[in-house]
């Protein structure tokens, strides 16, 4: 199934709007029962990312007919919605709030993103930003960009490569097993910079505007890595598992690393060399 251009601007006015009704207007206004724990005490589903899926999923079974919609509670609720990325005609993954832990603490840094699948393959993304109400966008083979609020757009492209002592890194490196997790700390002196955002959304964004030089996570849900990584590799990054192998939303795996070129991949990876 061929997934249009059109069809993306389409996606993109579904999440901006869920944002609009179902996110912002609880933005620092969660009471404490409005906040719980699922995997651990940082790991937090709210009211707010509940009733902003249920808004998408209703959007897209009218907007996309017959799609698989794969979001990330009702995929926590139901694992087995996973399995259906493999042979979907056409499915919707999606992350009604990225940064939850940030929405929940009342930090304006979260966003709302999807991803879309053609029988295995990403094929269009969005990150929504619902705080500024600008989407960073990707359509495969037709490169990323970001469109503002007023419906203009601008072409998104990664950096310039550079050493590993030059490069501005993002790195989530708990959810790496052991002895991987201890591993990867020890090479951030290799590089110039080293922070996370605890919000892998406006990282992906980041890099993909050339801000940021390379990505590394460790845990690879679908719904958190699947808009980004097409959002960098049609911004013209280059991004795959530590084993040199491609992401693949129906392929379990661990260990993510995104850089401006293969040169700087190969170098940052050498640098993680003791990662997996």
């Amino acid at each position: 199934m061929r997934f249009t251009a059109k069809d993306h601007g389409r996606l993109a006015d579904i999440l901006a709007e869920a944002a609009r009704r179902e996110v912002m207007p609880r933005f620092r206004r969660l009471a404490s029962g409005d906040v719980r724990a699922k995997s651990a005490p940082d790991d937090l589903v709210t009211e707010a990312d509940e009733a902003a899926e249920r808004f998408i999923a209703a959007a897209v079974e009218t907007a996309f007919p017959g799609a698989e919609m794969v979001g990330e509670e009702g995929a926590t609720r139901d694992p087995s919605l996973l399995a259906r990325l493999a042979g979907a005609d056409l499915a919707v993954i999606v992350d009604p709030i990225d940064g939850t832990l940030n929405y929940a603490s009342d930090l304006p840094l979260f966003a709302v993103m999807a991803a879309v699948v053609v029988r295995g393959e990403i094929v269009a993304s969005v990150i929504h930003d619902p705080v500024v109400e600008d989407s960073a966008m990707a359509l495969r083979g037709e490169g990323a960009f970001l469109r503002l609020a007023d419906g203009t757009t601008r072409d998104l492209r990664v950096c310039a490569g550079a050493a590993p002592a030059a490069m501005t890194a993002m790195m989530s490196w708990r959810y790496f097993p052991q002895p991987q997790r201890d591993a990867v700390p020890a090479c951030f002196p290799a590089f110039a910079n080293v922070a996370s955002l605890r919000c892998c959304a406006h990282e992906y964004r980041l890099a993909a505007a050339g801000k940021v030089n390379v990505l590394l996570y460790g845990r690879l849900n679908p719904w958190d890595h699947a808009p980004g990584v097409l959002l960098h590799t049609e911004a013209g990054g280059h991004a795959r598992l530590l084993d040199g192998s491609e992401y693949r939303v129906d392929r379990p795996a661990t260990g993510l690393l995104c850089a401006p070129d293969a040169e700087s991949w190969l170098a940052a990876r050498e640098v993680l060399r003791g990662v997996g």
